[in-house]
């Protein structure tokens, strides 16, 4: 009897989800920036194979239907930056050919994945040499193999699964190569290449730091648009004073205004092409005075508020999910590490906190990332100027949710609490064991 409960026990096995998380605070980076809303095309696809097995197995050429996945790390990538791919095969055609049991850790998988549409070409995919015990004539286990490839055309790429061959090193070196019979295999996944924007050159030069109030200063701008009209006007920090005039820039897209400052609040001159400002097609503020005569028998007495930076602390980088049974799967549930982000750049530019994760591997192959969803919350501190938005609750994947934002204002800033409560969505039967993805948080 008490060995009887100790097999039953023994067969009752829990696998726990294990969630890594790295920050990058990139105000102005950009770094592994995802768009906020975008979202992923990835989709499983079913395609024929060919595949041969080892000539000493001494059978012939199997032909089946593989189930495959590709995704990758960039939905929305520019022109010039690398897109790493990851190809899952969840389901291989292919299979055991022989009686004999085959150990754990002898398959490296390598492959092949077809780049359509903007951009044609391959990108050659490997996987570690990692998989559980396979039994004689035993299915093989799900893989997935990487690989990265440089955006060169803007516009969309379809990525299709192609050729793909398992390796095992056990007792000897062999090879089962599997061949798409109609390729290319239908699109798994589709990424939507920009084209890399011109950098905005203007410039902008006073002749003048400083005047008394109704004295003109020269502003000069270069590089603007050639006879184009560019507003110039002052700034009393974000907001605009009722100094302005509009001139029109000459041939080589220069143009030199004598504009007259009167407002005392002004501390800087800005130009722009357009109706408002716009940082793209502008240049400044390049800072100016208003110097106001004292009166007689005085002291005048200024003090300077220096403008900070945008940045994000997090309050660890693993987060543990709740454990789920072998046979009813169900939610892993855990939540997000406390992230604080404090704005005190004090201009009129508000933030976007979003996040991405990659698909969660473990011993029975992948987990999706789209499997992984959140319920965002965002508290601001008192006094703060800008108010936060929590992201909409729902999936996370790996084209990016929106976690937190703040809008643009007249003046903006704060300090922010930004949580989320965080549900894994396993199936049932998942092979035991310990699933991991990375969720990446980006500041912008």
């Amino acid at each position: 009897m008490a060995f009887t409960r100790s097999r039953a026990a023994a067969r009752r096995r829990r696998w726990t989800a294990v969630l890594g998380v790295t920050a990058l605070a990139a105000a102005g980076t950009g770094a592994l920036a995802a768009p906020a809303g975008a979202t992923t095309t990835s989709q499983s696809v079913d395609f024929q194979t060919r595949c041969v097995p080892p000539p000493i197995a001494g059978i012939p050429p199997i032909e089946g239907t593989t189930t495959a996945r590709i995704t990758v790390d960039k939905a929305s990538p520019k022109v010039g930056e690398t897109v790493t791919v990851t190809y899952t095969v969840t389901k291989p055609a292919a299979s055991n050919p022989v009686d004999l049991a085959l150990p754990a850790d002898i398959m490296t998988p390598s492959g092949k994945v077809a780049l359509g549409g903007a951009q044609t070409g391959t990108v050659t995919v490997t996987g570690p040499k990692k998989n559980p015990p396979v039994p004689g004539k035993g299915s093989f286990p799900a893989f997935s193999m990487t690989g990265t490839f440089t955006a060169t055309e803007a516009g969309s790429i379809t990525l299709s699964p192609g050729d793909y061959n398992i390796h095992t090193s056990y007792l000897m070196e062999l090879d089962t190569p599997c061949t798409v019979l109609n390729p290319p295999a239908p699109v798994s996944e589709t990424v939507v290449a920009s084209p890399v924007t011109s950098p905005n050159t203007r410039a902008l030069q006073l002749d003048s730091a400083s005047g008394d109030p109704g004295v003109r200063v020269t502003v000069t701008g270069s590089k603007f648009t050639p006879l184009t009209e560019v507003t110039v006007v002052g700034r009393a920090g974000a907001a605009e004073t009722a100094d302005k005039m509009t001139v029109t820039t000459d041939s080589e897209g220069g143009f030199a205004a004598r504009l007259k400052v009167n407002d005392p609040a002004t501390t800087g001159i800005v130009a722009y092409e357009g109706a408002v400002w716009d940082p793209e097609k502008g240049a400044g503020p390049a800072a100016y005075k208003v110097v106001v005569p004292a009166p007689p028998n005085s002291q005048t007495i200024t003090a300077a508020v220096t403008a900070g930076e945008l940045s994000m602390t997090q309050a660890g980088d693993a987060v543990q999910l709740s454990s789920v049974d072998f046979g009813a799967g169900g939610a892993a549930t855990g939540a997000l590490q406390t992230v604080t982000v404090k704005d005190f750049r004090g201009g009129p530019a508000g933030w976007s906190l979003t996040g991405k994760v990659t698909d969660f591997t473990g011993p029975g192959g992948a987990i999706g990332g789209d499997k992984l969803s959140w319920t965002p919350a965002c508290t601001a501190k008192a006094g703060s100027p800008s108010a936060c938005a929590a992201g909409s609750a729902g999936p996370v994947g790996s084209g990016g949710a929106t976690l937190a934002s703040t809008p643009n204002g007249t003046l903006t800033g704060g300090e922010f609490t930004v949580d989320a409560q965080l549900s894994l969505d396993v199936p049932a039967f998942t092979a035991p064991g310990a699933y991991a993805g990375v969720l990446t948080l980006t500041l912008s």
